[in-house]
Formats: C-alpha cells, sequence, structure tokens
C-alpha cells in the first residue's frame, strides 16, 4: 500500500490515467484508504482534503487521480435572482450545504430538503451528480 501525504504539483502529460473513486464525504477527510480501479492501495494521511481530479500518485507511464462519485441530488432551476436568493436562504436555513452551477440550485437528496421544497412549491427534479458544494458561508 502507498501512503500519500499530498496531492503532486504537477501531473505528467500523455501517460495513464488511472482513477480512485472516492465520495465526496471521504474526499472531505485528511486521513483514509481508498483502491484505484487498477487494485493499487492506497492510505491518505493528508494535510488538506484532496479534490476531485486532484492527481496524487504517479508512476511508470501512469498517473493516478481522484475522482468523485456522483451522489443523489436534488436539483431547482433559478427562475430569476430574486425566487434564487429566497431558494438558497430557505436551503441555508435548513444547514445544507448547496451548489450553483449553471442556473440551478443543487442541493443533498435528504428528505427534510424535499420536505421544504415540497412545502413551498418549488418545483425540482432529482440527479445523480457529483456534488460540489459551496463551502465559503457552511461555517459553525
Amino acid at each position: 500500500m502507498e501512503l500519500i501525504r499530498h496531492p503532486l504539483a504537477t501531473a505528467p502529460h500523455g501517460v495513464l490515467e488511472v482513477t480512485l473513486p472516492a465520495d465526496r464525504l471521504t474526499l472531505a477527510k485528511l486521513r483514509w484508504r481508498g483502491v484505484a480501479e487498477d487494485g493499487r492501495e492506497f492510505g491518505f494521511d493528508l494535510e488538506k482534503p484532496l479534490t476531485d481530479g486532484a492527481p496524487f500518485f504517479a508512476v511508470d507511464g501512469a498517473i493516478y487521480v481522484v475522482a468523485q462519485q456522483a451522489e443523489a441530488v436534488l436539483e431547482i432551476t433559478i427562475p430569476n435572482a430574486g425566487e434564487g436568493a429566497r431558494i438558497g436562504w430557505l436551503i441555508g436555513n435548513l444547514h445544507f450545504t448547496l451548489e450553483i452551477a449553471g442556473g440551478v440550485i443543487r442541493g443533498p437528496a435528504d428528505s427534510a430538503l424535499r420536505q421544504m421544497l415540497e412545502r413551498e412549491h418549488i418545483p425540482f427534479t432529482e440527479a445523480a451528480r457529483v456534488f460540489k458544494p459551496m463551502r465559503q458561508g457552511h461555517v459553525h
């Protein structure tokens, strides 16, 4: 097993890319273990969490990168700025993280969030996406 303490500063180009799948909550950790798609095992003891697509190990003709897995999310199309602010406030008031991407607010597929959206008559769809919530502002 390889021990990883930090991501690679630069990644070589034109080499085989091997992914190590990890869910969002695992990627938020500093210490964890994972297995790449080729079966190679890694232990992580990091100073800062890795992010989706981060290269972390290179060996003869191959680069290993983290691949964040898709998860169930709820997506709300933002009809206008005022409604987007209201929806963002409602989601934040429940202390859920959210992602804003291309005119869509995305939140975790949680029953409390789903109930609030239904109660407020806010249309939403369920999807499987790589969820990258905003980190600024979610501090207690």
